[in-house]
């Protein structure tokens, strides 16, 4: 799969209201469950507990954290677009996520992005991607939602 590479704002602006494309797939294990947990503090027995969850969770199985599958979005873009001569990128915001799907224990995601706008504010250019996180297999996605990106070129 090859990445989309971006230079400049010129660059960004020939693909507004275009797809970006889309990641390699990426499978979510428990052990990836079990170490976002740690680090959140977050042991909710429904992505720790594969045991209960599999006679009690209603999918069969452990799931991961919403947060957890939000979390690789920055793993997955770098798949997408791969973005060179800047001082610094910032995430600024969220608009409009949804937690759609569940992601069960051993799924494979991968993420489609497009460019829905794009402004200069003075120097700093924001981005306002849709993404969608989409499980193989499944029609809905697990996630949705516009991602906004401060860059700062140099």
């Amino acid at each position: 799969m090859s990445q989309l590479t971006i230079d400049s704002y010129e660059d960004f602006l020939a693909y507004v209201g275009q797809d970006l494309g889309a990641s390699e797939y990426h499978k979510v294990t428990q052990d990836q469950i079990n170490l976002f947990a740690d680090a959140t503090l977050d042991h909710q027995w429904i992505h720790t507990n594969p045991e209960r969850a599999k006679v009690e969770g209603g999918f069969g199985g452990t799931i991961a954290h919403g947060y957890l599958t939000l979390s690789l979005v920055p793993y997955l873009w770098d798949q997408i677009v791969v973005v060179n001569n800047l001082k610094m990128m910032v995430n600024y915001g969220i608009e409009n996520l949804r937690f759609a799907n569940p992601v069960k224990v051993n799924d494979e995601i991968r993420m489609h992005a497009s460019l829905a706008n794009i402004s200069d504010l003075r120097g700093t250019i924001k981005t306002e991607m849709k993404v969608k996180i989409e499980i193989k297999g499944e029609k809905k996605p697990a996630l949705a939602a516009t991602l906004i990106f401060l860059y700062h070129f140099i």
